[in-house]
């Protein structure tokens, strides 16, 4: 290595608490990226009466997120870029506790605005941190993914089964459940702060793997770049149509409701297994082609199951969540592992996440329209196959070990 490669990836490191710290920064934001989220749905019913909102306006208010992390991702990188990726990160911090905090006090504007405000700051980081993880654990990309991955589903589900009783805990109702996460986004926002103000490599093109990196070329001019994306964006539609209609699925075809519930919740469940598992694979050798052709594989099984046999729906349920897991932690993975410097990386993930989160709002409405449209599931099942088909093909193509040069 050269003497002015040497440099640059000294300069990349500072000395102290620095790793540990940007590890638990990383765990911490992760914990932040689903918990205000997840919360609005079981109590949903609850902002509709006091707030007399519509069906359709309700629908809004959960699809409203996705939106703007559809909207802001590709500002994202650009953001990172002028001011630093720590920086950036606490900024979208301090955005998320305003947004939940607004979101949470009495007033119909208030909640909208705060909401919209909290979808903004999770868009940024979303892009953001894959690219943290590439600039300071480049050999432990899927690792870390995995684990931040896991907490972020860890949370996301803490939220949802805390906020009925929050809501019952006192009179201010579901404003509680909203506005305790405030607190959390206030804890990384600590921890985020003190890195922030460290000396690092700048956010422009410097050293990656001990070499100094020549301008990156952008993504959106790549075949890589685009199979990625749309890696990202159809194991996003395979994940947010099961989350939507799964109990509903069960329910036509003959699962109790109270069975359908539990079966949601081992969807979610090993999902946090398929997370962990892939986060295992990914650096061994093989590891990224069997998550990228397994996963959908089992997926697409999954769902010919609901079709055929919807009462073994505990079987099928288990089978889709890992396999769900295992492609989110790789789709995540490859920012960093497709890309040579954390500046290309922070591109790919924006360019990823704005597509897929559009093909995420859209793929539960357009199912939901299928089916309203023909009165059965079956219709929307084989779309849904076909899909995960589809990214069995596509994960053959990310799966290769290239970069984006």
């Amino acid at each position: 290595m050269s003497v002015v490669a040497r440099a640059g990836v000294a300069a990349a490191r500072t000395p102290g608490l620095r790793p540990g710290l940007a590890l638990a920064g990383i765990l911490l934001v992760a914990a932040n990226l689903r918990a205000s989220i997840t919360t609005v749905g079981p109590v949903i019913a609850e902002v509709q009466h006091e707030l007399h909102l519509a069906s359709v306006a309700a629908s809004v208010l959960v699809s409203l997120p996705l939106v703007a992390f559809a909207a802001i991702s590709p500002l994202a990188p650009p953001l990172a870029r002028r001011i630093g990726i720590e920086p950036a990160l606490a900024a979208a911090l301090g955005l998320l506790a305003l947004g939940i905090a607004l979101r949470s006090v009495p007033g119909p504007w208030e909640l909208w605005v705060g909401t919209a405000l909290l979808g903004v700051a999770i868009a940024v980081l979303n892009v953001v941190l894959p690219a943290l993880v590439k600039r300071d654990f480049p050999g432990r990309i899927g690792q870390i993914t995995g684990a931040y991955s896991s907490v972020q589903a860890i949370f996301a589900a803490l939220a949802a089964g805390v906020a009925v009783p929050l809501a019952g805990a006192g009179q201010t109702g579901w404003r509680l459940s909203f506005g305790v996460w405030a607190g959390l986004a206030l804890i990384a926002l600590a921890v985020m702060l003190p890195l922030s103000r460290r000396p690092s490599l700048p956010v422009q093109e410097g050293v990656a793997e001990g070499v100094v990196a020549a301008p990156h070329r952008s993504p959106w001019r790549t075949a890589l770049g685009w199979q990625v994306t749309i890696f990202m964006g159809l194991q996003s539609v395979t994940f947010y149509v099961l989350v939507t209609w799964l109990p509903s699925i069960e329910r036509a075809g003959g699962v109790p409701a109270a069975q359908a519930g539990i079966h949601q919740f081992l969807f979610n469940a090993l999902g946090i297994v398929g997370s962990l598992t892939s986060a295992t694979l990914i650096p061994r050798r093989g590891g990224q082609r069997l998550i990228a052709m397994v996963s959908p594989s089992i997926y697409t099984i999954a769902i010919v199951g609901l079709l055929m046999l919807p009462r073994a729906g505990v079987l099928w349920a288990c089978l889709a969540g890992a396999a769900g897991g295992s492609m989110i932690v790789l789709a995540l993975s490859l920012f960093g592992l497709r890309t040579r410097h954390h500046t290309q990386a922070a591109t790919l993930s924006g360019m990823a996440q704005s597509l897929g989160y559009l093909f995420a709002a859209a793929g539960p409405i357009g199912i939901g329209a299928i089916h309203d449209a023909t009165g059965l599931w079956t219709p929307a099942l084989v779309i849904i196959a076909a899909v995960g088909l589809t990214l069995v093909g596509v994960g053959f193509l990310v799966s290769r070990h290239r970069l984006i040069d």
